[in-house]
């Protein structure tokens, strides 16, 4: 792979008149089914019972959740000003926007530790985003919309650089420098000006990943962990759960 730097001076040059036109190609509409906000089980799935899935736990957040979901709850990537957008928009507190990403913490004898390098949106006690609401007919929605972090302004779209995500696995289809990830909304008809939309905001999102991806690489700074100790390593510094900067 080349340098972060590199592929960040290709992610600057993508044309998004091109991504655009990928975009079209293979098509896209978003049916509000909600399965990129949710987590892969529902709750009382998996073999336990209603009463066993409501056993809940302190989880890396401070948040409560349910062991069953543990496994597999849903992972949205969100950069450090994007929690604070999205704190100022509802008056919410850091742990109420964003948890730790699970991703290289392990379980200590007093719960989660160890050190990460991203911050994920913060789960309820399914595992599902906790801005995410459905309707009664099972329609899904977003409380957040308007200051939703461009991982879920874009998705189901990542483009083809090193250094930046493929939300949920690997791509299905692709067209040029675009990626298309499971959902049951591609290959659906999309105006000319969403795709153009959507355009703009990978392009957005592929240079604040590999801008993040820098900053976390060259403000790294171990720290002393204790037993039972989370330290997530994002671009401005070494922090606790909770957004605090370790000193």
């Amino acid at each position: 792979m080349d340098s972060l730097e590199t592929e960040l001076e290709r992610a600057r040059a993508l044309d998004e008149s091109e991504l655009a036109d990928a975009i079209e190609t293979i098509g896209f509409e978003c049916t509000r089914c909600g399965a990129c906000c949710k987590a892969e089980a529902a709750c009382g799935e998996g073999g336990e019972s209603d009463d066993e899935a409501s056993d809940v736990a302190d989880g890396p957040s401070g948040k409560t959740e349910t062991a069953e979901t543990d496994a597999d709850p849903h992972t949205a990537t969100v950069f450090p000003d994007e929690i604070r957008q999205l704190q100022a928009a509802g008056e919410y507190d850091f742990r109420d926007v964003a948890r730790p990403m699970p991703y290289g913490l392990a379980d200590g004898p007093d719960g989660p530790e160890g050190e990460t390098f991203e911050w994920a949106l913060q789960t309820d006690d399914c595992g599902d985003c906790t801005f995410y609401a459905e309707d009664d007919d099972g329609t899904g929605a977003c409380t957040v919309h308007g200051d939703r972090p461009l991982i879920c302004q874009t998705y189901p779209f990542s483009v083809a650089l090193g250094g930046t995500s493929q939300p949920m696995g690997e791509a299905v289809d692709e067209e040029g420098m675009v990626r298309a990830h499971e959902c049951e909304g591609l290959g659906r008809d999309i105006s000319r000006a969403d795709a153009e939309e959507l355009a703009a905001a990978l392009k957005e999102r592929a240079v604040r990943e590999l801008t993040e991806a820098i900053g976390v690489r060259d403000n790294y700074r171990p720290v002393d962990q204790s037993a039972g100790q989370v330290v997530v390593h994002d671009s401005e510094g070494a922090k606790r759960p909770d957004g605090s900067l370790y000193e």
